[in-house]
């Protein structure tokens, strides 16, 4: 079976990072064949993207190459190759709660939660109703078959993660979440009621950026990091899960800088409130 499209750029990138370190080593396909132990077609079919290496493969290519540091990233980014670039689409053929529940085992097993949303209230953090208008809008947007209702119940068991044992929530919203009708105005009043106590919960930390904050960087798409092992930053096609410790190290900073703009405590619950002020 051919790899999908997404998969095999996903290889074509990771040979080209192997050419360009045996290249910067100096050595020929022939030598580093030789250093490693294995033929000068394995060398080739590797480099040109033709047999996935294994990360014993990437081990020795970078030790046969003098960039051992270089290793875990490219290993990380061979493990991506498979299962990195998730499109949406096929994940939601059989309809939403597939979706919800492909990731619950992941959610068991995180002790740590860094989201940072722009578009919506995090999945964590949603009240049925507002669940169920969200969920009803991508099932329509995206002619999926329609089992929201079975959807939002299975995020809702989800979600029950956030009360259940020792788990840490960091969460920094854009203001612009708070006021994004994506349901009725007495739909969002719950959810927005429901953020704020939320917000008293002793495991969770929360921060909203408000539209008048001076930026140290820009809004961007939503993300989440799970413990310090992988992200998933979403987009309207594709659920990208990300693995390669540079990248969790570049999503961390990101949020890190996000979380320095966010009001939190009664500043926070202002915000929220002015919100719903203005729903009337």
């Amino acid at each position: 079976m051919h790899p999908s499209p997404s998969v095999q750029q996903a290889r074509e990138v990771l040979a080209g990072r192997l050419g360009e370190i045996r290249k910067d080593a100096g050595i020929s396909g022939r030598e580093l064949a030789a250093r490693c132990g294995w033929s000068e077609s394995k060398s080739s079919r590797i480099e040109n993207a033709r047999t996935p290496p294994s990360d014993a493969d990437i081990r020795a290519w970078c030790r046969a190459c003098g960039a051992d540091d270089q290793a875990l990233d490219l290993i990380a980014a061979n493990r991506q190759s498979a299962d990195a670039h998730v499109q949406w689409r096929r994940l939601q053929r059989s309809g939403l709660r597939r979706l919800q529940e492909s990731t619950a085992d992941l959610y068991l097993q995180t002790k740590v939660f860094r989201t940072y949303v722009s578009d919506v209230i995090p999945g964590f953090l949603q009240t049925p109703g507002y669940a169920t208008a969200l969920l009803s809008s991508i099932a329509d947007f995206r002619g999926t078959p329609n089992d929201v209702s079975e959807a939002v119940t299975a995020r809702m068991r989800r979600n029950a993660v956030l009360s259940r044992g020792a788990r840490r929530f960091s969460f920094v919203l854009e203001e612009s979440v708070l006021r994004y009708r994506v349901c009725s105005a007495q739909t969002m009043a719950a959810q927005l009621g429901h953020l704020l106590a939320v917000m008293d919960l002793p495991n969770v930390a929360l921060g909203i950026i408000p539209f008048a904050a001076e930026r140290t960087v820009w809004p961007m798409p939503t993300f989440t990091i799970f413990d310090d092992t992988r992200v998933h930053a979403d987009t309207l096609d594709a659920a990208e899960t990300l693995t390669q410790p540079s990248q969790i190290d570049l999503y961390a900073r990101a949020f890190d800088r996000l979380s320095q703009g966010a009001a939190r405590g009664a500043a926070a619950r202002s915000l929220v409130m002015g919100a719903l002020a203005d729903l009337d």
